[in-house]
């Protein structure tokens, strides 16, 4: 009987080590505000600088890691621009008519340490976003705006986990 709630015990403990995983742990403590100024477009599609680093702000603000300020007063500065987008027959029917088309939206992101004055990383993002093209023009916009969500999600996660 002892031999059994000794076990329940230490199975207790090893489970409750395991805890509730956070991201906002693995940032630098000096990191404690973000600046996201407008993204640069190097595409001809007009909107999106300003559609994702909206998203950015919102993604930010909502995990809470860090405080949104303006550049000069900011422990990290994420910048970057839109390079390329690509519409990108996804899916045909029997006779041959595109069902679904894939946009891809690539961006350059680069995210500084102001404080310490590094990179604290740097890449090339691209997702995408689906769409039915049977469904008229806001179907499109529909899979631009998935695409730029997939994006800003990314970018907080690798900017607040340190990966």
């Amino acid at each position: 009987m002892i031999c059994k709630n000794v076990f329940v015990f230490v199975l207790c403990c090893m489970i409750s080590g395991c805890g509730i995983y956070s991201f906002s742990g693995s940032l630098a403590p000096h990191l404690k505000t973000v600046a996201i100024p407008l993204f640069e477009n190097k595409t001809v599609e007009f909107g999106l600088a300003e559609e994702l680093t909206d998203m950015l702000v919102d993604e930010f603000t909502r995990d809470n890691s860090l405080k949104i300020t303006e550049k000069s007063a900011a422990d990290i500065s994420v910048d970057g621009s839109i390079v390329r987008i690509d519409d990108r027959a996804g899916a045909f029917n029997e006779n041959e008519q595109v069902q679904d088309i894939k946009i891809y939206i690539t961006v350059a992101v680069k995210v500084n340490d102001q404080v310490k004055r590094t990179l604290l990383w740097e890449e090339r993002i691209t997702q995408w976003g689906g769409y039915d093209p049977a469904s008229g023009p806001d179907a499109r916009v529909d899979g631009i705006t998935e695409a730029l969500e997939k994006i800003s999600q990314e970018i907080l996660n690798k900017t607040v986990s340190g990966w």
